[in-house]
């Protein structure tokens, strides 16, 4: 962890091109691909806040599970688009938190998706608490 004090309203952003094999036979993203996205800009931000997911994995065998995840699609994606997806920490509890997501075509702005999902922090299979060192990353103090 770098020891930086986060601020709860931080968001990362990831940009990127659609690739061919992320669209279907009608030259729309795949609607899966959208989650991966989601993946990408919460990793991002996780690092924004001070730590990584392997770090935190290798330090102290914390994992977060996905428990639930929604999208809702507004606008089509299609080949070649470059995607602005971001991410940020919406609410977090003792054993969960929660990310929430904006995925846009970059040149315009406009919003093909908006996103959540919770996770649980797990160690060996089973939920704990976050640990102290881990507790400001998530928004707990």
């Amino acid at each position: 962890m770098k020891g930086m004090s986060p601020a709860p309203d931080q968001r990362s952003s990831v940009r990127f091109r659609v690739r061919y094999a992320e669209t279907d036979q009608m030259g729309v993203v795949y609607h899966a691909n959208y989650l991966v996205w989601m993946e990408m800009a919460r990793t991002e931000l996780c690092r924004l806040r001070g730590i990584s997911y392997r770090e935190m994995e290798q330090r102290s065998g914390l994992h977060l599970v996905v428990a639930e995840a929604r999208c809702r699609y507004v606008h089509p994606a299609r080949y070649d688009d470059e995607i602005l997806a971001s991410a940020w920490l919406e609410s977090a509890h003792p054993r969960m938190v929660a990310f929430a997501y904006e995925i846009r075509r970059a040149a315009g702005g406009v919003l093909l998706a908006t996103g959540q999902t919770r996770h649980l922090f797990v160690r060996g299979g089973k939920p704990v608490k976050i640990p102290e060192e881990y507790r400001q990353v998530f928004g707990l103090s």
